[in-house]
């Protein structure tokens, strides 16, 4: 075969900190993929203990795209995190039952910010952390150790805390383009002939594959 397939979870032999995760997750609400691999040489299945607070009454998705990269200690903050601030107390009294049950404020007293996705060709770095709901752009990259606390657009490399642009990756132009061209939603033995193309930076040449 010309190209890894998918559907293995090592795909580089005898190097089981790579692992395609798509193989490996359980929980329904967190979707994955294609070719999207965690690095991490202590237990690379173990993706989803990276996904903190995700309640399943909560009711949020983790979403990440095809074709991205993730470093070691990357970790997502779901919505599950989130305490009432209306009152003066933050604590969260109700859960711990008895007859502080009776004071449990309101779902929608709990901030909620929906989804966090994911775009396709994304690079998290090392122990980069995404607060609940962002939004990563396709071809973004975020920086080791980054806090994302709002969306990244495409093609864009932020880092620091709370996560700023650093630039963007290409101008705008180009970045209309590349997302009009999707090579990630080619089927794999395309992207696999004109490969050179898609790690190149001819643009012309990569429109001409289409």
């Amino acid at each position: 075969m010309p190209y890894p397939s998918h559907r293995q979870i090592h795909p580089l032999a005898g190097f089981p900190q790579v692992c395609f995760i798509q193989n490996t997750i359980q929980n329904p609400n967190i979707i994955i993929g294609d070719y999207t691999y965690y690095d991490d040489p202590e237990d690379s299945e173990n993706f989803e203990r990276n996904v903190l607070y995700h309640f399943p009454f909560v009711g949020d998705r983790l979403i990440i795209g095809k074709f991205c990269a993730l470093g070691r200690g990357v970790k997502f903050i779901m919505n599950g995190a989130n305490h009432q601030m209306a009152g003066f107390s933050t604590y969260p009294f109700e859960i711990f039952g008895e007859d502080w049950a009776q004071f449990a404020p309101p779902p929608e007293a709990y901030p909620y910010k929906g989804d966090t996705v994911i775009g396709h060709d994304v690079w998290l770095g090392y122990e980069a952390l995404c607060l609940p709901g962002v939004q990563i752009g396709h071809g973004a990259i975020v920086a080791a150790k980054a806090v994302v606390t709002k969306d990244v657009s495409p093609y864009t490399m932020v880092g620091g805390n709370p996560a700023t642009v650093i630039r963007q990756r290409f101008d705008s132009e180009t970045i209309a383009a590349l997302l009009e061209i999707a090579w990630w939603d080619w089927n794999i033995e395309k992207i696999t002939r004109h490969l050179d193309k898609i790690v190149g930076a001819d643009l012309a040449a990569l429109q001409a594959c289409q």
